[in-house]
């Protein structure tokens, strides 16, 4: 076993997180632990990983690991910003690197945290309505948004992504798309945004909005499957969608979308026949995890898998070989390291606790694991 240990306030100092504190309430240390996987012959620094925190709890924090020194830093972020008084905010739904700025979408406090991607110092916030998404395009950061309040609502509004200046911190433009849009990609020019209508269930929408960049108009929605959520191209530009069913009568399902021979538009080509709640991929593989939960049952069906993307077929039906998966209650973000292969793994096991991740080589065996903050999520990883 590796050894691990907190180290001493030292430390802290040592590696330059900020001093200071403010007046109203205690700013928190960030907690060292060791883990020793070290690896410093990439292109890849570290990560970030965001933890999104129990809804209402104000508890969003960011956790990171550095290659070079071993060291997983959690909760840093109120260390390095001791002046802000209600850190991150309330539940943490996605978090991007573009350029040297550090993006964290921050759904129930409806904002975009920006910070420096290397030092984790914050730059600023963008104001955007119930968030959810970003993604980027020729220096633009673009946010999917269900706009309406957090609420379930059958008289919910239509959502919009909102189309933001990188230097300037600012939103410039705005597109209404369907109900309760979730993950984005960028394909030749077009956006393609997942639907779900997830506030108007069972009226769940089932399109994909098809968003033309230049003048960022809404061009077409195609019809896929009910309340979709994942939205992810593969090394092909072919799309790869899932829908969350209804928990009830139909079931999870992974939809492929690409471009017909001579044509620009996207169809669905293929149905795959297997839950998916997230994915990750690397090389010609899709890395998948499915918790399906159900109704009628008030319980969870948990699985995992590997799907050949040129073939579209699962060629696996687990990425995890030691029996590890035993250990993780709630599969709850995955990704995988672009150089290595490791694949990572989230599990927020009762959703109001702290969390753990777990590392796996790439041929599906644990390396390390470690205690994260509430509900970990989504991880970006830091160029040097």
């Amino acid at each position: 076993m590796k050894l691990r240990h907190y180290l001493l306030p030292l430390l802290t100092l040592l590696l330059g997180a900020a001093s200071g504190c403010r007046e109203d309430e205690l700013v928190v240390p960030t907690e060292y632990e060791i883990i020793g996987d070290e690896y410093r012959d990439g292109d890849i620094r570290g990560f970030y990983l965001v933890n999104e925190g129990n809804m209402g709890s104000n508890k969003c924090t960011l956790d990171y690991y550095d290659y070079y020194t071993g060291l997983y830093s959690r909760n840093f972020y109120a260390e390095r910003n001791p002046d802000v008084i209600k850190e991150l905010g309330d539940v943490g739904n996605d978090i991007c690197i573009y350029g040297s700025k550090l993006y964290v979408v921050v759904n129930c406090s409806h904002k975009v945290e920006v910070l420096d991607a290397h030092s984790g110092i914050r730059l600023g916030q963008i104001d955007i309505p119930n968030c959810r998404y970003v993604r980027f395009h020729r220096g633009r950061a673009y946010v999917s948004s269900y706009v309406g309040p957090v609420l379930i609502d059958p008289n919910a509004p239509k959502g919009a992504v909102y189309e933001i200046d990188t230097l300037a911190l600012a939103v410039t433009r705005k597109v209404t798309v369907g109900y309760q849009p979730e993950e984005m990609e960028v394909v030749d020019d077009y956006m393609y945004v997942a639907n779900s209508g997830g506030y108007r269930a069972p009226e769940y929408d089932n399109t994909v909005s098809v968003i033309q960049m230049v003048d960022f108009k809404q061009v077409q929605q195609i019809p896929v499957g009910i309340n979709l959520h994942r939205l992810k191209k593969d090394r092909y530009d072919k799309l790869w969608v899932t829908s969350r069913g209804d928990y009830q009568y139909r079931p999870s399902r992974l939809y492929v979308m690409q471009k017909k021979p001579g044509y620009n538009q996207m169809v669905v080509t293929d149905t795959i026949p297997v839950a998916c709640s997230n994915m990750a991929f690397y090389g010609d593989y899709m890395y998948y995890y499915a918790t399906e939960w159900n109704n009628y049952t008030a319980s969870n069906t948990v699985t995992y898998g590997i799907i050949d993307v040129r073939t579209k077929k699962v060629i696996s039906d687990s990425f995890i070989k030691d029996g590890s998966e035993k250990d993780i209650t709630i599969p709850y973000g995955i990704s995988v390291h672009p150089e290595t292969g490791d694949i990572f793994v989230t599990d927020a096991k009762n959703y109001v606790s702290s969390g753990t991740l777990y590392c796996f080589s790439s041929d599906g065996y644990k390396k390390w694991s470690v205690r994260t903050g509430d509900i970990p999520a989504h991880i970006t990883f830091l160029a040097k």
